[in-house]
C-alpha cells in the first residue's frame, strides 16, 4: 500500500457543493449521497471512526425502489434531514408515502426513519436497508485505490441486530446494527422491516451504528428514544454559541463571514477522551479531522480573538505528544512538536490509539511562539507556565536537531524516503521551486520558519524577563538579534527585491517569488529598510490576484494557478500577510487584502474553502474552486477571525500592562462593534464608527494604547 504521507496521485473527489452530504463529529464523519444513502461501488461515501469506514453501504429501499430524493437539510455540522418520497404505485400519478431520515453522527450513529402516508387509506410497506461494510482506511478511500478486502470479515446476524467483524493479523474492528421495533428480519447484509402505515398516518424505525475497537462495543452519542438536544455534541455546541464574541456592523459581508467561520471551528473541535476538558482544533473535514502541529497551532492563534481555550488546549495536547525519542521511521526527536496524528490500524499512544508523524520543520517553533502569544494575552496563567518546560525542550529542538549543520537556520531533510519530502506548509512535492522552476531539494531552510524561530525566541525572552532572569533574557534577545541580522542578509535578493523562499544545501537561494515572505512580516523579522517592498511585492499583479495572495507568481516557472501549491490562494496564507501588512503600518494594502478574501468567501456561500485556484479577479467573477479542497477547513475558517483581528489592529501585551488598539475600517463600513473579546480574564467590547473608538470592560491593569504598535516591538 502506498505511503499516505508522500501519496501524489489522485484524490478522489467528494462532490464539493454538489450532491455529497458530508456530517462530521470529532473523528468521526458520515459521507452520503443527497438521498441519504451510502452507496458502495468504489466511491468515498461511507461511516468512518477513528480513520476506518465502519459501513461502506446503508441503502433504504421502499417496495423494492429506491425512493426519489427531494431535499437534504443540514441541521448541525454532525446532523442531517434526508426527504424523500417513494414511487407511486401504478396508476397513481403521485405517491402518498413520504420517507424521512433523520441523521445523527458521533461515536458512530443513530438514524431515525420516518415514513409518512399522506393518502386516505392505510398502505402497506416494506422497508429494505441493505447493510456492509469494508473497514478500509481512510487514506485508500480518500484516495480511491482500495481494490479489494485486506483481511477477515464475517457477519453474524441476530434477531435485534447485525453484528459485522473484522481481523488483520492482530488489528480487530466491527460494527453493531441495532434496530427498533421489532420484530425486524436480520440477514448478513439486509434488514426488513414490514408495516402497516395508517391513514394520515406515519411509522417510524430507529438504528444504532456502534463502532467495535479491539472487541469493545462503543455507545453512540446519540441513542434512540433520548433527547437529542441532550447528546454531548449538540450541547457543545450551543456552549461555543453562547460564548463566541458578538459582532455588529453595517458591512454585511463581515457578518455573514465570521458567523460561517465561528460555526465552522465549532464544528472541527474534538476532545481528547483521556482529557475530555482539553478542546483541540481538527484540520479539516472530512478527511483531516484530526490533530495536525502547524495547523492546529496556527488556527487557535488566529483565533484567540474568539476562544483562547482552543489555544491552550492545542498546547497541552501537542505537549503530552512532544517527542522524546529518535526515530528515523516516524521522524520523531526530542522536543520535536508532531506533524500529524492518524487513529487507524497501527497502534500508538495517540488520542483514542493510533500513529504519530513528526516530520514538519515549523511546529516546534509556532509551539512556542503560541505559548508566548497566550501570556501576552495574560490568559491562563498557571497553566502556560505548566507548559514552560515544554518549550524549552523545543527550543533545544530547534538548536540541537532542526539547526543540525549549526549555520542558525533551522533546515529539514526527511529520515526515509516514506516521510514528507517538503515539511514546510508547502508540503507537496513541488511545492518549493526556484525561479526557472527546478524543484528545490532538501535540505532546505525556509524563510518563514526562520520567522517563527524568531518569533520563539523573542517569546522565550519575555518569559525569562517577567522571572527575572537576565541571563536568559539577553541570550534569547541576543539571539533573536542575531538570527536577523542574518536572515535579512541572506534570504534578501537585493536584484529582485523579495525575500527567497528559502536556502538549499548550498546556503544558495532558492529564488523564486513567494507568498512565505507575507509570514515573515507578520513575525516581524523584516527589516524596516526591506518592508515597503516586500509589501508592493505582496500586491503586485503577480501575486495578488484580486481575491487574495497567490502562493507563486505567475511570472515564475512552474506556476499554475490550479495547482496545489504553485499559484493556487490560500486563505490562511493571505490572512497572516494581511496581518504582517499591518504590523508595518500599510494599512491601504491590509485593507485590499482584508476586503478581497472577505468577498472571496461571500462569493464561495460566505466560507473559505482549504484553498482555492490563483485564476485573476479580472479574468472570473467568482473565485474559481479546487477540486478536493477541504471545507470547512480550521486555519481557512480561522482566517476571517485573523481579518477581523486585524481591522481592530489589537495587539495585547497584558504582562507588561498595555494594550495596542488603532481600529481600520473597510470602504462601505460605518460601524464595527464586537462584544466579548476574552483578554486578561475578562471580556471586553470594543465599538468603532468614522467618529472614533469605544472600549469597555478593559482589565483595569492594562493601558489602552490608541495607536498601532511599532514593528520593531519585540512579539
Amino acid at each position: 500500500m502506498a505511503d499516505p504521507w508522500t501519496y501524489s496521485g489522485k484524490v478522489t473527489a467528494i462532490g464539493q457543493g454538489g450532491d455529497a452530504v458530508t456530517l462530521v463529529e470529532e473523528s468521526t464523519f458520515a459521507i452520503s449521497g443527497r438521498g441519504g444513502d451510502i452507496s458502495p461501488g468504489g466511491s468515498a461515501q461511507g461511516l468512518f471512526v477513528r480513520d476506518t469506514r465502519i459501513l461502506s453501504r446503508l441503502e433504504l429501499l421502499v417496495n423494492s425502489e429506491h425512493p426519489e430524493p427531494l431535499a437534504a437539510l443540514g441541521d448541525e455540522p454532525f446532523s442531517a434531514t434526508f426527504v424523500t418520497r417513494s414511487n407511486p404505485r401504478p396508476g397513481r400519478a403521485d405517491s402518498t408515502l413520504m420517507v424521512v431520515r433523520s441523521r445523527y453522527v458521533g461515536q458512530g450513529m443513530r438514524e431515525d426513519v420516518k415514513i409518512r402516508n399522506f393518502g386516505d387509506e392505510a398502505t402497506f410497506c416494506s422497508l429494505e436497508i441493505f447493510v456492509d461494510s469494508d473497514f478500509a482506511d481512510l487514506f485508500a478511500v480518500k484516495e480511491g485505490r482500495r481494490s479489494a478486502v485486506e483481511g477477515d470479515i464475517s457477519r453474524e446476524p441476530h434477531r435485534d441486530r447485525l453484528e459485522i467483524s473484522y481481523r488483520r493479523g492482530t488489528v480487530s474492528r466491527g460494527v453493531e446494527l441495532q434496530f427498533s421495533p421489532l420484530p425486524a428480519k436480520v440477514g448478513e447484509d439486509v434488514v426488513t422491516f414490514e408495516a402497516i402505515v395508517p391513514a394520515r398516518g406515519e411509522w417510524q424505525a430507529c438504528i444504532e451504528v456502534h463502532p467495535v475497537i479491539e472487541g469493545k462495543v462503543i455507545d453512540p452519542r446519540y441513542l434512540c428514544g433520548q433527547p437529542v438536544e441532550r447528546a454531548a455534541p449538540a450541547e457543545r455546541l450551543a456552549k461555543w454559541r453562547r460564548q463566541v464574541p458578538q459582532v455588529e456592523t453595517d458591512y454585511e459581508a463581515l457578518g455573514a463571514v465570521l458567523l460561517r467561520s465561528s460555526e465552522d471551528l465549532g464544528a472541527l473541535r474534538i476532545f481528547d477522551p483521556d482529557f475530555p476538558e482539553r478542546v483541540v482544533l481538527a484540520a479539516g473535514a472530512p478527511w483531516f479531522m484530526t490533530v495536525f502541529g502547524r495547523d492546529s497551532l496556527i488556527t487557535s492563534w488566529m483565533a484567540l480573538v474568539v476562544d483562547p481555550d482552543l489555544a491552550l488546549g492545542v498546547l497541552q495536547t501537542l505537549a503530552r505528544f512532544q517527542g522524546t525519542d529518535i526515530d528515523p521511521r516516524s521522524e520523531e526527536q526530542p522536543g520535536r512538536i508532531l506533524h500529524e496524528m492518524r487513529f487507524g490500524e497501527a497502534p500508538s499512544l495517540s488520542l483514542g490509539g493510533g500513529s504519530i508523524y513528526y516530520g514538519t520543520a515549523d511546529a516546534t517553533p509556532l509551539f512556542v511562539m503560541l505559548l508566548g502569544e497566550l501570556r501576552r494575552w495574560g490568559l491562563a496563567r498557571e497553566a502556560v507556565e505548566e507548559l514552560l518546560p515544554n518549550a524549552e525542550r523545543a527550543l533545544e529542538w530547534i538548536e540541537r536537531f532542526g539547526d543540525a549543520d549549526g549555520d542558525g537556520y533551522v533546515e529539514y531533510h526527511r529520515a526515509t524516503d516514506r516521510g514528507l519530502a517538503n515539511q514546510g506548509w508547502k508540503d507537496s512535492w513541488d511545492g518549493v521551486r526556484y525561479a526557472d522552476g527546478t524543484v528545490a531539494q532538501a535540505p532546505i531552510a525556509l524563510c518563514e520558519v526562520q520567522a517563527y524561530v524568531y518569533s520563539a525566541y523573542l517569546a522565550r525572552a519575555h518569559f525569562a524577563n517577567e522571572q527575572g532572569d537576565d541571563a536568559t533574557y539577553d541570550r534569547y534577545r541576543s539571539k533573536a538579534a542575531r538570527l536577523k541580522a542574518d536572515f535579512n542578509r541572506d534570504f534578501w535578493l537585493e536584484d529582485k527585491e523579495w525575500f527567497a523562499i528559502g536556502l538549499d544545501a548550498n546556503k544558495r537561494p532558492i529564488d523564486s517569488l513567494t507568498s512565505n515572505m507575507g509570514h515573515c512580516l507578520w513575525t516581524g523579522i523584516v527589516d524596516e529598510d526591506k518592508a515597503r517592498l516586500v509589501a508592493d511585492r505582496l500586491m503586485s499583479p503577480e501575486l495578488f490576484s484580486g481575491w487574495g495572495v497567490r502562493t507563486l507568481g505567475t511570472t515564475m516557472g512552474g506556476y499554475n494557478p490550479i495547482s496545489y501549491h504553485c499559484g493556487s490562494v490560500w486563505p490562511h496564507d493571505t490572512a497572516i500577510a494581511a496581518a504582517g501588512l499591518t504590523r508595518y503600518g500599510f494599512v491601504d494594502h491590509a485593507v485590499r487584502v482584508v476586503t478581497a478574501l472577505l468577498e472571496a468567501a461571500v462569493a464561495q456561500g460566505n466560507r473559505l474553502p482549504e484553498l482555492f485556484s490563483g485564476l485573476d479577479r479580472n479574468d472570473f467573477p467568482a473565485p474559481v474552486g479546487y477540486p478536493t479542497s477541504s471545507s470547512p477547513q480550521a486555519w481557512a475558517a480561522a482566517s476571517p477571525l485573523l481579518c477581523l483581528r486585524t481591522m481592530l489592529r489589537l495587539d495585547p501585551w497584558v504582562p507588561y500592562g498595555r494594550t495596542w488598539l488603532a481600529p481600520m475600517l473597510l470602504p462601505g463600513m460605518d460601524h464595527l462593534k464586537v462584544e466579548g473579546i476574552p483578554l486578561g480574564g475578562a471580556r471586553v467590547t470594543v465599538e468603532v464608527d468614522r467618529g472614533g473608538v469605544e472600549v469597555h470592560g478593559l482589565p483595569p491593569e492594562v493601558e489602552l494604547v490608541s495607536e498601532p504598535r511599532h514593528p520593531a516591538t519585540a512579539a
